[in-house]
C-alpha cells in the first residue's frame, strides 16, 4: 500500500529546495526526496557562486526573465535570512578592438532584458578600477554579486521545514507510475517506500531526464536528450589581484575562463567547457596550459606555477555539441499531459540566481 502525500519534490539542490520552500509557504504538504546523503552535492555546490545580472540571455527566454526577476529576490532573501553575499560587481572586458562590438551587443541585450545599470568603460577607466587587467574597453555590471550557495540552501531547507516540509536523504526514486488520481513513486534507500502523490516536481538536475523516463505514463517524446558539459576551476595562489569578477567577451557557447572571487577572497579561474558522456568529477590537469593561455589574454601578470587545481562542475545540458545552448525547460501538464507533474530540465546557469523565481514559477504553474 502506497503512503499518501500531497507533494513530492525530487532533488535537494538549490532549485529543489527553493521549490519545496515555495510550496510549503503556499500551504502544501511537501516531502523532498534526495538520492544523495546530503543536499546540493552536484551542480548546486560545483559552480561559480555568482549572482548574475541577466545580461547574456535570449530575449523573452526563461533564463532572461527568471534571472532578472530572481536577482533582486535573491539579494532580498539573503539580507532577510542572513545568507552571506556581496555585490562585488563584474567587468566584461575586450582584449582587442575587434571585441568591442561584442561589448556593445551585451549592452543592447541587457537593456532588452531589463538590466539597465551597465556602464561602458574605456581603457583608462578600467585601468583605474582593475590595474592588473589588460584590455581596451569593458562593461561594468554593478549588480553582479557572489553568494554562499550552501548557506542559501540551508536557509531554504530550514524555512521549508518550519512550514511543515520534510526531507528524506539517501532516498533515490527508482521508478514510478502515473495512475488515476496521482503519481506513485517507488523510493529506495534503507527503508523503501511507495509514495502516492498529488503533485510531483522533478528537480533532479543531472538526473532529471532519467527520473522522468523511469515514471511509466510520462510521454517519452516529452523528455529531452541528456548531455553533460564539464568545467574545471583553478584557484590562484597568493593575494587576490582583482576586486571584481572579470569576464572576457564570450567565445562559442560559453563565457570563457573568467575570474570569480569567493567570500573569503580566494580567486578562482573557470570554468572551461568540455563534453563528457557520464557524470565524472575527476580533474583533468592536462588542461592547465590552456588555462594559462586563456587567462593571460586579460591578466598577463599571471606567473608560472600560480594556478592550483580546484574542482570541477557539470552542467545538465539538453542540447549537444554543435547545437546552440537551449533555454530552461519547465514542463507542466500542458506540455506532457500528466496532471500534477512538473519536470525541470537543463537548469544550468543562471539557475542559482533564478532559483527563487523558478520556485515561484513552478508554484504558480501548479495552481493552473
Amino acid at each position: 500500500m502506497a503512503e499518501k502525500i500531497e507533494c513530492a519534490v525530487i532533488g535537494a539542490g538549490v532549485v529543489g529546495l527553493a521549490v519545496a520552500r515555495s510550496l510549503a509557504l503556499a500551504g502544501r504538504e511537501v516531502v523532498v526526496v534526495e538520492a544523495e546523503s546530503a543536499f546540493g552535492t552536484h551542480t548546486s555546490s560545483r559552480n561559480s557562486e555568482v549572482i548574475h545580472a541577466g545580461i547574456y540571455y535570449a530575449t523573452g527566454s526563461l533564463k532572461a526573465r527568471l534571472c532578472v526577476a530572481g536577482k533582486p529576490m535573491l539579494y532580498r532573501y539573503c539580507e532577510e535570512h542572513g545568507v552571506r553575499h556581496r555585490r562585488v560587481g563584474k567587468l566584461i572586458v575586450a582584449t582587442d578592438e575587434g571585441e568591442i562590438a561584442g561589448l556593445k551587443k551585451y549592452q543592447a541585450q541587457a537593456q532588452v532584458n531589463g538590466v539597465t545599470d551597465l556602464r561602458f568603460l574605456d581603457r583608462r577607466e578600467l585601468r583605474e578600477l582593475e590595474p592588473e587587467v589588460a584590455c581596451v574597453a569593458g562593461v561594468l555590471s554593478p549588480s553582479t554579486g557572489i553568494i554562499d550557495s550552501h548557506g542559501l540552501m540551508l536557509a531554504c531547507l530550514g524555512e521549508a521545514e518550519e512550514h511543515g516540509a520534510s526531507i528524506a536523504f539517501a532516498s533515490p526514486v527508482l521508478s514510478g507510475k502515473v495512475e488515476d488520481g496521482g503519481i506513485v513513486l517507488d523510493v529506495g534507500g534503507a527503508e523503501p517506500v511507495a509514495l502516492r502523490c498529488d503533485i510531483v516536481v522533478n528537480s533532479a538536475g543531472l538526473n532529471a531526464q532519467a527520473v522522468a523516463r523511469s515514471i511509466a505514463g510520462v510521454p517519452a517524446g516529452s523528455v529531452p536528450p541528456t548531455y553533460y558539459a564539464i568545467g574545471h576551476y583553478y584557484t590562484l595562489a597568493g593575494k587576490a589581484p582583482f576586486r571584481r569578477l572579470i569576464y572576457p567577451v564570450a567565445r562559442r557557447d560559453w563565457l570563457g575562463v573568467h575570474v570569480t572571487i569567493d567570500l573569503e577572497g580566494q580567486v578562482r579561474f573557470g570554468p572551461d567547457f568540455a563534453w563528457i558522456d557520464r557524470v565524472d568529477y575527476r580533474f583533468d590537469t592536462s588542461r592547465e596550459a590552456a588555462f594559462y593561455a586563456a587567462i593571460r589574454r586579460y591578466y598577463p601578470g599571471l606567473k608560472d606555477g600560480a594556478l592550483q587545481p580546484g574542482y570541477t562542475g557539470i552542467r545538465p545540458r539538453i542540447t549537444g555539441p554543435g547545437e546552440p545552448a537551449q533555454d530552461f525547460v519547465i514542463q507542466g501538464p500542458r506540455e506532457h499531459g500528466v496532471a500534477g507533474l512538473v519536470n525541470l530540465y537543463g537548469i544550468e546557469s543562471p539557475g542559482l540566481t533564478a532559483s527563487l523565481a523558478i520556485a515561484d514559477y513552478v508554484t504558480e504553474l501548479l495552481k493552473a
